[in-house]
């Protein structure tokens, strides 16, 4: 009999998949990789999974690597997809991967089976992560096949098996879009969120936070610390970069930081509608720039930002596990070895705004940058800087004159 390790999150597809790949015939190993999803009981699933015919069902806490190895490097690049996404579910996959070709490892499965859809981003991710780190790996992904997509055609059919088999899940005919959860951030799509004239931020259940009309009237102040571009302290006490992550998405989220709606282009070609709450990232993207703002050479941050967005879509995209990746990777380490330094900000119903910025290797010179007279600054410099950079310029208006 054939074997699969499953990532298994306790969710709809998963629950459907899980007894599905049963009844083709696998011996099935769930996994439920912890990622620190905050609306979940992780005892219920896994109790589940044995109840629903699983062969073992594990949990492996990665929550910590998740976030010092995964979040913050991203973190570091100011890396979002098309200027907006954190990348929450994106930074999260690669890293389920990697767990579950451990455990099939360790339990001698033939293959490694998802939940993502033939339509999605997820699937891509899952495979491209497996394939870069096993060569040889079978991935079993059911929503690519006719047979599994002929027994579900859609989520009611799915509702309709588990209720048969007595499987209990979240979602229902009356509520059918879909989340996916993790420490960093949570996603909301599909149902009633494919409708663009929906309101996504009112439709949806957000689980980390309140909305910024009901968060407090007065803002609230946060002090980070950062050293060489990691998070390290929070309002004075010394933090692991899962305890940043959860000190921030408590403190974000009841200021109502950290919610967007958008829609966004897939790697398979589509247009998509998400909704996302990163309460805590989003408080830390903005404090880590306002370092950098600081401490790192204007030609060097200047480069980062043209990179930053190809970082974005190598991560969107799945190509975690790749040369590329791994080069600009060890091109943020160098970037980030002088991002040292302390940003309070004060935020209040949604907003971010800067209180107070320090770092040891600040680049800011106030007795040069003054608008006041004296200081080093020598304003007739600026004359011959300006002839030579005007000279392509004087050159080309004497060759082809520009009407005005």
């Amino acid at each position: 009999m054939p074997s699969c390790v499953l990532a298994y999150s306790g969710g709809l597809d998963t629950s459907v998949i899980l007894g599905w790949l049963q009844d083709e015939g696998y011996t099935v190993h769930c996994v439920y990789v912890d990622l620190g999803q905050p609306c979940e009981d992780r005892e219920a699933i896994l109790e589940k999974a044995r109840r629903n015919g699983a062969a073992s069902a594990r949990i492996v806490d990665v929550q910590e690597e998740l976030c010092r190895d995964f979040a913050f490097p991203v973190m570091q690049w100011n890396a979002k997809y098309e200027s907006i996404y954190l990348l929450g579910t994106s930074i999260a996959r690669p890293l389920i991967s990697k767990v579950c070709l451990e455990v099939a490892r360790e339990v001698g499965a033939d293959a490694y089976a998802h939940g993502a859809t033939g339509k999605g981003n997820d699937q891509c991710r899952f495979q491209l992560a497996a394939e870069a780190l096993d060569p040889n790996v079978r991935v079993v992904a059911p929503w690519r096949m006719d047979t599994f997509r002929q027994a579900f055609p859609g989520r009611s059919e799915m509702i309709a098996y588990c209720e048969e088999k007595g499987i209990p899940v979240k979602a229902s005919v009356s509520k059918p879009y879909s989340s996916d959860e993790n420490c960093l951030h949570i996603s909301y799509e599909a149902g009633e969120l494919e409708d663009l004239t929906v309101n996504g931020v009112e439709k949806v259940e957000f689980g980390m936070g309140v909305s910024p009309q009901e968060a407090p009237d007065q803002a609230e102040s946060v002090s980070i610390r950062f050293e060489q571009g990691v998070p390290t302290h929070v309002n004075g006490q010394a933090c692991t970069a899962l305890e940043v992550v959860k000190t921030l998405n408590d403190i974000g989220g009841r200021n109502g930081v950290g919610r967007i709606d958008m829609v966004e282009n897939r790697f398979v070609g589509m247009k998509s509608r998400g909704v996302y709450e990163a309460p805590g990232m989003t408080v830390l993207y903005e404090a880590h720039l306002l370092i950098e703002q600081l401490a790192v050479d204007r030609d060097l941050i200047h480069l980062r930002d043209r990179l930053s967005a190809e970082v974005a879509e190598i991560v969107y995209n799945g190509f975690w596990y790749t040369p590329r990746f791994d080069a600009l990777l060890a091109f943020n380490r160098e970037t980030q070895k002088t991002v040292t330094g302390d940003v309070t900000l004060n935020l209040y119903k949604g907003n971010m705004i800067v209180a107070s910025r320090s770092s040891p290797n600040s680049l800011y010179d106030e007795g040069i940058a003054t608008m006041e007279g004296g200081g080093s600054y020598n304003q007739n410099d600026a004359e011959g800087f300006l002839r030579i950079q005007g000279l392509p310029s004087r050159v080309q208006g004497r060759v082809t004159p520009r009407s005005y």
